[in-house]
């Protein structure tokens, strides 16, 4: 298992926990040697080792979990005054008064209490979504559980259950749980490692790789199932086209690394305005399109004005410069039914609209009656 997870770790690297995870294996394996070494060596060193490899490998585990999710890394003064008082009893219960059934109950209960704490960091998400996080905290949660437990089996000695020939009744059990735990575990953070690789590879074929934000494709499908939803619950949906104003002449005057930053510095402002299941996309260029749900149309225009003043007046600094960067912004309500496409379109209507006004301002989209009428009061003027 450490030979596969080290394998797995040198052609992907850059997966958070990984090689975590291989230390965690190595100072396993380093454990079980210690235990072959038993009959040759001084008791007191291999006891220490013993120890110490066992620790290191549930913290390595716990400190995996915690990368994986994204948590901060435990301190090492968070964690070593319980390694130095793990080493100091298991001195004591070798040389002051010796004692087996102790140190044994000792590294149960902390190996059972950090396998615990590790599925706890990582069962987050759903089944759908993350399968393999929930599958390797059932398997170390069931591995602790078992931990704890087991200094209870060797209690069971003193009526006689390891007496004479009956001694073989739970130590296989024992020795078959943990190899049976230590290969699974190792599966799935083989697994966890191709869930991270497969979210990359959707998240290169889902996102824009300038901005990060979701790309043309990406958001249309978004804003298809979100117009679904919205029939389905009975509620609103508003779509918001955001279009940078003379981003040419960025570009032009600062070069097109600037206009890139640009970019970037609007996706980050846009993100400051608006809630978590909002969805933002880049429909291309210089523009952005937001869909927010459960949102008519009077909140969706309080938004993008909120969004147009924060890209005014958050400047995108640069080289000791501030460039003032102003959007234009249409808004459009969907209607009962609508196609998303058709939404969409409305949005980008109302954005030429601000355009064509004198930009750096929002407009709302028209609904079907006043296009109408508008149409016949332009058809009416050019008669």
């Amino acid at each position: 298992m450490t030979l596969m997870l080290l394998a797995a770790w040198r052609f992907n690297p850059r997966i958070a926990g990984l090689g975590s995870w291989t230390l965690s294996y190595c100072s396993g394996l380093l454990f079980s040697l210690n235990l072959l070494l038993r009959a040759i060596a001084p008791e007191l060193l291999l006891v220490m080792l013993a120890q110490l490899s066992a620790f290191m490998m549930v913290y390595l585990n716990l400190q995996a979990t915690r990368a994986y999710t994204g948590a901060p890394p435990l301190s090492w003064r968070q964690s070593a005054p319980a390694l130095v008082l793990l080493l100091a009893l298991a001195a004591y219960f070798t040389r002051v008064q010796p004692d087996e059934v102790m140190r044994y109950t000792l590294t149960s209960l902390m190996l059972g209490a950090m396998f615990l704490l590790a599925a706890r960091t990582i069962a987050r998400g759903g089944l759908q979504h993350y399968p393999a996080r929930l599958l390797y905290a059932a398997i170390c949660a069931s591995h602790g559980l078992f931990l704890l437990f087991r200094p209870w089996l060797f209690q069971l000695g003193n009526h006689g259950l390891f007496d004479g020939s009956r001694s073989i009744a739970v130590s296989p059990v024992v020795a078959v749980e943990s190899i049976v735990g230590v290969v699974l575990l190792a599966f799935c953070i083989v697994m966890l490692a191709n869930e991270r690789v497969t979210q990359a590879l959707r998240d290169m074929a889902d996102r824009d790789p300038l901005t990060g934000v979701h790309n043309h494709r990406a958001f249309l499908a978004l804003l298809d199932k979100g117009g679904h939803q919205a029939d389905r619950a009975g509620a609103a949906l508003s779509v918001l086209l955001l279009d940078l104003d003379h981003f040419k002449r960025i570009n032009d005057s600062w070069g097109h690394r600037v206009g890139d930053e640009a970019l970037r510095h609007v996706v980050a402002v846009a993100q400051d305005c608006i809630r978590e299941g909002d969805v933002i996309g880049r429909l291309g260029g210089e523009e952005f399109a937001i869909f927010l749900p459960a949102t008519r149309q009077q909140a969706a225009e309080t938004v993008a004005r909120r969004l147009r003043a924060a890209v005014e007046s958050r400047p995108l600094l640069y080289d000791g410069h501030r460039i003032v960067l102003t959007a234009s912004v249409g808004v459009a309500c969907r209607h009962d039914n609508e196609a998303p496409a058709h939404t969409l379109h409305r949005a980008d209507s109302a954005m030429y609209r601000a355009k064509e006004n004198g930009r750096n301002r929002v407009e709302l989209a028209w609904s079907l009656a006043e296009g109408t009428a508008a149409i016949a009061q332009v058809g009416q003027t050019g008669s």
